[in-house]
């Protein structure tokens, strides 16, 4: 049954697949397109799905794993990186995600997004990835995300960048030499400069 070999073909995928995946398998997009009606797959954004049977509810960070498989580009930048590391108490309701400056607009209905376009100075550096049971997220390293946060302290708020620079300090031992070459190359280094003055005396 056509069904039942698009199922097992996507399972073994890890319960996704792009639409040109199914086509080459070879699966007609019109039967793609009636288990998207009955129910049986989530269409994530146009030519990519997932199989809506999947048990993702309580996954943590499945919102993040669906985002890096939809847009290869995106990094977890900002609130949701520091939330991340738990280096903030903010629980934003959207995703907050980097891009390229020149990179086309998401087209995305679920999750949310909140999206920033980072230039190639500050876009391609101090990203981890992460493995997770569903796929892998990409998100900037704890001290880039600080200093990202002070860089945009204008849009995301300047409590935000605090609270994240002191629970960095005190969640467990500080990399100072790596958190200052980060502001340098982030130009906060300035803006940073007193209150690691005041958290490291």
């Amino acid at each position: 049954m056509q069904k039942e070999s698009i199922v097992k073909h996507i399972k073994s995928h890890g319960g996704y697949a792009r639409m040109s995946e199914l086509k080459a398998a070879p699966f007609s997009t019109r039967d793609i397109a009636r288990l998207v009606r009955d129910g049986t797959l989530e269409k994530i954004k146009p030519g990519l799905y997932r199989l809506a049977a999947m048990n993702v509810s309580s996954e943590e960070y499945m919102e993040m794993v669906v985002i890096c498989r939809a847009y290869p580009k995106a990094v977890m930048c900002l609130a949701s990186a520091l939330a991340f590391y738990d280096l903030t108490t903010f629980n934003p309701q959207e995703v907050f995600v980097a891009l390229p400056h020149n990179h086309r607009v998401p087209r995305i209905d679920h999750p949310p997004l909140r999206v920033f376009y980072f230039h190639d100075r500050f876009y391609g550096w101090g990203i981890s990835i992460i493995k997770k049971k569903y796929g892998l997220i990409r998100v900037y390293e704890p001290e880039k995300s600080i200093c990202d946060a002070f860089r945009y302290r204008s849009k995301v708020g300047e409590d935000l960048a605090l609270e994240a620079l002191r629970r960095y300090f005190s969640n467990g031992k500080p990399d100072i030499g790596k958190l200052i070459d980060y502001a340098q190359r982030c130009q906060t280094k300035t803006v940073m400069t007193p209150y690691l003055r005041a958290l490291t005396v």
